[in-house]
């Protein structure tokens, strides 16, 4: 199998994996209790109208009198056209709502995600080149304290220090500041700091177990032998055999605190982002922005694994595509 095939079939399975998730989703929303059809039978209860007739005609109006296989087409082919329908709540197309609540997260995940790329190998790479010293000690301490401190309670920690006691960084975020501005960066200070103490513990972890076997590795005694530089050393004979596995690790973690922790941030910072749009839809019943947000969701950490994979098949071609 060459590289061609190899990312061929990586794709198709992409598309199932996606396939799959969103008939998943089709169905729980298919048999879950629609809020519009209880709200129309009430209102014609209190009118002194008839609630069956009026449910029935709340379903025609929405097309749920049609067989479930007919409603599972027309609701593939607006997946896959973007008509993800109508946000009741916000009174906007849901694919409009998204890419609104986009821009906000964005503005804390890009500088959060680059941040952990570039400290978390590095500290991993210095912790084991000082390994069991109090360097190592002090950087292994401060990666099991971000894994494990739940991201919410420490936020909420740090906007009562910063926020309210020392009122160095505004505790409700402000969507009138621009982007590019400093009353923007305090403002996005405490979420970003937050994330990258917790998924910087993961990515630190990784790459000092992976660097540790390669410290006294022959080309690392041969390499100092002939007077190589330390940091030269360390960049071309530790670092570059380091990042290969880390590069499978670092995806699906940033990926999973993406999609879980952002929701959590956002809640505890007021962003108005894609995790604060998902909970206030579902507290709302607002099934077309639940389902939108659901399906970016998905498609989002199906094409991370894609390009993890990809990455992977690019930085390793010692390994068979056979065995991948």
């Amino acid at each position: 199998m060459g590289f061609a095939q190899y990312v061929g079939a990586r794709v198709l399975w992409a598309v199932f994996v996606s396939l799959v998730i969103v008939t998943i989703t089709f169905l729980l929303l298919s048999f879950a209790p629609n809020p519009n059809i209880s709200q129309a039978a009430t209102q014609a209860a209190l009118e002194g109208g008839d609630p069956s007739e009026a449910v029935e005609r709340e379903r025609e109006l929405r097309g749920l009198d049609q067989p479930l296989h007919v409603r599972y087409m027309d609701f593939l082919e607006g997946v896959y056209t973007f008509d993800w329908g109508w946000s009741e709540r916000r009174s906007q197309p849901v694919t409009e709502a998204l890419r609104q609540s986009i821009y906000y997260t964005a503005q804390y995940s890009i500088p959060w995600t680059i941040l952990t790329l570039l400290i978390g190998p590095l500290i991993g790479i210095y912790s084991a080149a000082n390994m069991y010293s109090w360097k190592d000690h002090a950087a292994t301490g401060f990666a099991f304290f971000g894994w494990s401190i739940p991201n919410y309670f420490f936020g909420i920690i740090l906007l009562v220090v910063f926020g309210v006691w020392l009122e160095w960084v505004p505790i409700q975020y402000s969507t009138n500041v621009p982007v590019f501005s400093l009353e923007n960066a305090r403002q996005l200070l405490l979420p970003v700091f937050v994330l990258v103490t917790g998924s910087i513990g993961a990515v630190m972890r990784v790459s000092r177990n992976e660097s540790a076997e390669f410290q006294n590795a022959d080309f690392m005694k041969t390499a100092k032998a002939k007077g190589v530089s330390p940091l030269r050393a360390y960049a071309y004979h530790v670092m570059r055999p380091t990042m290969v596995p880390l590069s499978t690790t670092v995806v699906g973690q940033l990926l999973a605190i993406f999609l879980g922790s952002s929701l959590l941030i956002e809640l505890v910072f007021g962003i108005p982002g894609l995790g604060r749009l998902t909970y206030d839809a579902l507290i709302a019943q607002d099934t077309n922005l639940v389902l939108g947000a659901t399906l970016l969701f998905t498609f989002v950490a199906v094409i991370g694994n894609l390009l993890e994979d990809i990455v992977f098949t690019l930085l390793d071609p010692r390994i068979s595509y056979d065995d991948r």
